[in-house]
Parts: structure tokens; C-alpha cells; sequence
């Protein structure tokens, strides 16, 4: 049974502010700048699944471009060193980390997935019996990037019936 999830938009908002801040843009001069645009498109995504007190999932999505300007911040390298194994990784670390973060804002019992990476567009991507509940939906230095929380509607329905 899931419980009402207790993480809204600000909520989610501020983490990834802080990990923009920590990991991708230390000194502050590339902010990701929010668009709203829910159905922006994607080149890659990863997710993690979240389960026990409530269930869903946290998915990251963003143009292959921004993937690989992450993983060349993420991992102090330049951007042409960047190769595919880098953005994979990057992109599951960055899924585990605001996961992470969601989690901890959840009532016990809840517990994170290790990460998922598909390196094709978010819209291949399948969270059967879920529906968006938040986002956040941006522009990196001109390239789409998007972390949102899906929650299954399979308990919901159940505690209604």
C-alpha cells in the first residue's frame, strides 16, 4: 500500500538545484534554467523505482548533449573524453542521487532501486499503472533535461475501492 507522497514540486525542485549546484555546476555560471514544457523531448534516461511506503519511480531525461556535458562535469573530464559507459554511469548516478533525496522525504519503509539507464528517448520508457506527479523541466546551456516523480496508480485505486 502506498502512502500520499509527501514531495512536491518545490520539494523536487530544490534538489535538483543542489545537486545542479554540487555536481554539474559548481561555480554557478550554467544554471539549469526551468521551461515548464512537461513533453519536451529526450535522447536518454535513466530511473530508479521506489517501493514499501509509497511506489513509484524518479526518472531523469535529457538530449544526449546535456547527458554528455553531465558526464564531463560529473566526472572532471573534458567533453570529448566522454564516452558511452561515462554517460551511463552518470546518468544512473544522477537517477540514484535525487532518488536518494526523494526517499529520505518519505515515511520508513520505503526503498530505492538501483538505477536503470536506457540511452533512448524517455517517451520508450513504460511505468505501467503510474501517472506524473511532478517535474521538473528544463534548458542546460540550451539542451532539454527533465527529473520527474511518477507515482503507480495501482495502490491508489486499491485504497479507493
Amino acid at each position: 500500500m502506498s502512502v500520499e507522497v509527501e514531495v512536491d514540486e518545490n520539494d523536487l525542485a530544490e534538489m535538483v538545484e543542489q545537486v545542479w549546484e554540487s555536481y554539474l555546476d559548481p561555480e554557478g555560471v550554467s544554471p539549469l534554467m526551468q521551461t515548464y514544457d512537461e513533453n519536451q523531448p529526450s535522447e536518454v534516461h535513466s530511473s530508479v523505482s521506489i517501493t514499501g511506503s509509497w511506489t513509484g519511480h524518479v526518472v531523469y531525461a535529457s538530449s544526449r548533449a546535456a547527458a554528455q556535458r553531465a558526464a564531463a562535469a560529473f566526472l572532471a573530464m573534458e567533453l570529448e573524453e566522454v564516452s558511452e559507459e561515462d554517460i551511463s554511469d552518470t546518468l544512473g548516478e544522477l537517477a540514484n542521487i535525487v532518488g536518494g533525496n526523494v526517499k529520505a522525504m518519505l515515511p520508513p519503509g520505503a526503498q530505492l532501486s538501483l538505477p536503470q539507464v536506457v540511452l533512448a528517448p524517455e517517451s520508450s520508457a513504460r511505468y505501467p499503472n503510474t501517472e506524473r506527479i511532478s517535474g521538473v523541466y528544463g534548458l542546460w546551456e540550451g539542451e532539454p533535461v527533465s527529473i520527474s516523480m511518477w507515482q503507480s496508480s495501482t495502490d491508489t485505486k486499491e485504497e479507493g475501492a
